[in-house]
């Protein structure tokens, strides 16, 4: 078997590599590294061993059998089809897809069991949306979730190198703008993604359309208030949830220790909760600061953290291609 890892050379693409090298599934599958066809022929370290970066081109010749995409919409609009014509599985890791009709949108944790020989494209949520969702599944599924309202506080990583470049200039004393229109570093940007005719950004209403999809729940009210923080990794929630039906504090907890995927930290009189500083490498997702809302009936705030190179990108792109192997639909 084949895996081809599209984008190989970016933050995602490398860390994608690290999470299939640690994988003893993937230990006698033939991992291709992708890239642009100015690093074609270049080598590309991944753990002891080298891969020769081969154009998208030389790719498709080979003919992998699963293709996991990290190379920006555009690539994955016109390639991924491409791929799955020839009959390779396409895991996107862009937004390309995601609100595509009949593209599933999967988080192994919640609706993997979705997943058929025939999806040939499939869609890897947003980072921010991935450690979400996984968060208020079990919640929904127990209680009914009729209202969310979520603030991000997300780490630079998820601009890229080049919101970790201007981060690093900027705390040099060299101002840039490389990723974003302010100074980053000593400060905090409401501003995630494009703005929109509605005021919300493309992030913000991310987390609204992928939600919905992913919990198979479209009347769900959801609002969202983006904020990049000058954190190297791992991305934070503050979240407000309202639910149809009412729950006790401690049925709550146990709903989250037992659900796949997610780990509680949360005795706030010892100080533990948690924190994107504590949790980078993490394929988790984490939980704290879990309490009643005293304003509002049969609501809960809750603080989600998890690393978004890991479970938010490389990490879930590399379950879903698990799940198939492991169900034969590859």
């Amino acid at each position: 078997m084949k895996i081809a890892v599209v984008g190989a050379t970016g933050l995602v693409g490398r860390e994608i590599l690290k999470v299939l090298e640690e994988k003893s599934l993937f230990n006698d599958i033939n991992i291709l590294a992708v890239a642009s066809e100015r690093s074609a022929g270049t080598l590309l370290k991944q753990g002891t061993k080298e891969l020769i970066v081969l154009s998208k081109e030389e790719c498709l010749a080979k003919k992998p059998d699963i293709a996991i995409f990290s190379a920006g919409g555009a690539i994955s609009k016109e390639w991924a089809p491409r791929f799955a014509e020839a009959g390779c599985t396409v895991i996107d890791n862009s937004s390309a897809w995601r609100m595509e009709k009949g593209i599933p949108l999967i988080v192994p944790e919640i609706n993997a069991g979705i997943l058929t020989q025939n999806d040939k494209i499939i869609a890897n949520p947003n980072c921010s949306t991935i450690q979400m969702v996984l968060a208020l599944a079990p919640l929904h599924n127990a209680y009914k979730i009729e209202r969310v309202v979520v603030s991000t506080y997300q780490s630079v990583s998820g601009s890229g190198l080049t919101g970790l470049h201007q981060l690093e200039n900027e705390e040099k004393g060299i101002i840039r703008n490389e990723a974003y229109p302010h100074q980053i570093h000593r400060n905090l940007l409401p501003h995630g993604g494009d703005f929109l005719r509605n005021g919300y950004t493309t992030e913000e209403m991310k987390l609204v359309h992928e939600t919905r999809k992913i919990l198979n729940a479209p009347q769900m009210a959801i609002t969202a208030t983006v904020v990049r923080v000058p954190v190297t990794g791992g991305h934070s929630e503050s979240v407000n949830v309202a639910f149809k039906k009412a729950y006790q504090i401690e049925d709550v907890r146990k709903l989250l220790e037992e659900f796949p995927g997610l780990v509680l930290l949360d005795e706030p009189l010892q100080n533990i909760y948690p924190m994107p500083l504590n949790i980078r490498g993490r394929d988790e997702v984490f939980i704290g600061r879990l309490r009643v809302d005293e304003s509002c009936k049969n609501a809960l705030n809750l603080w989600v953290v998890a690393d978004n190179l890991r479970k938010g990108a490389a990490t879930n792109a590399v379950q879903i291609a698990e799940h198939l192997i492991n169900h034969k639909l590859v």
